[in-house]
């Protein structure tokens, strides 16, 4: 588990303290998210600073660290989560001639933005991810949050200032903001017990929704757009059925589900038994 936050100034949005202040009193809530390292990225003329709190999974060497920049320079990333599909990317990627810099899975989905573009890149990605890239030739700021919404993600537009954080709490240290109740999502918690996407306990406030893109450009115009949606996939299944025997399509799903757990194995951190002492596994994998 690591953290992001970051800030957006355009316009008027201003504030009396400097972008890299802001942005380390907004990482600094997120120490518990990622007690390994914390890092900072500041562009003061386009008015972006983009904060990391780091748990080291993959590539516990300095090359890790983030936030990170592409090898061209182009596009700077702070990323929360795993992606399992990182080694097969990195070998097409070399087919390009782009090496990523380290082994860590940030840098392959950022030399992959670079390559192949955001849409393109997110597609392959296998795994659970809140990302923040910054496009620093069109001044554009991204969000993607993965396809179940694993790894949370919020975010707000507040008089010329756009805020971002893994937690309510980073966004709440932003200087200049003060935080009010919706009572609307209030109501939705006593009625649900949880406030629904994408709405948040504070106004102006929203969760990036599951399987979205959100961007941001230096006028201030925000636009969303959908890259993967339950419901899609599910009418599709209803509308073209498996033909397939019981006994296939039982092959089918344990083939994927030991694909999935071997990819979800992979750590340079020591792993913890997943059993009690005493206890028998009732599976294995080759």
């Amino acid at each position: 588990m690591c953290g992001i936050a970051g800030i957006y100034r355009f316009g008027h949005g201003t504030t009396d303290l400097s972008l890299q202040e802001a942005v380390d009193f907004m990482t600094d809530t997120l120490g518990h998210r990622g007690p390994d390292s914390r890092g900072t990225w500041v562009d003061p003329a386009a008015g972006v600073a983009i904060g990391h709190r780091r748990l080291a999974i993959r590539d516990l060497s300095p090359t890790g660290h983030q936030p990170m920049v592409s090898s061209c320079g182009r596009f700077v990333i702070a990323y929360n989560g795993e992606v399992y599909s990182h080694l097969e990317i990195a070998r097409d990627l070399a087919q390009y001639g782009r090496h990523p810099r380290g082994t860590s899975d940030t840098a392959v989905i950022v030399e992959a933005c670079a390559e192949w573009g955001v849409e393109r890149t997110v597609q392959r990605l296998i795994g659970m991810f809140a990302i923040a890239l910054f496009d620093r030739e069109r001044r554009e700021l991204i969000l993607i949050r993965d396809r179940l919404g694993i790894k949370p993600l919020y975010w707000g537009l507040f008089d010329g200032i756009f805020l971002f954080g893994s937690e309510l709490k980073a966004l709440r240290a932003a200087p200049g903001w003060r935080p009010r109740i919706d009572r609307n999502a209030m109501s939705a918690f006593m009625r649900h017990n949880y406030i629904p996407a994408p709405h948040s306990i504070y106004q102006g406030v929203s969760k990036l929704e599951p399987g979205c893109l959100l961007r941001i450009g230096p006028g201030g115009a925000v636009t969303h757009s959908r890259f993967w949606d339950l419901r899609t996939i599910v009418e599709r299944g209803i509308a073209s059925p498996s033909r397939a025997r019981d006994e296939e399509q039982i092959e089918q799903l344990d083939e994927l589900l030991g694909d999935a757990v071997r990819r979800r194995m992979v750590s340079d951190v020591p792993s913890e038994p997943c059993c009690p002492a005493g206890s028998t596994r009732r599976w294995s994998l080759p």
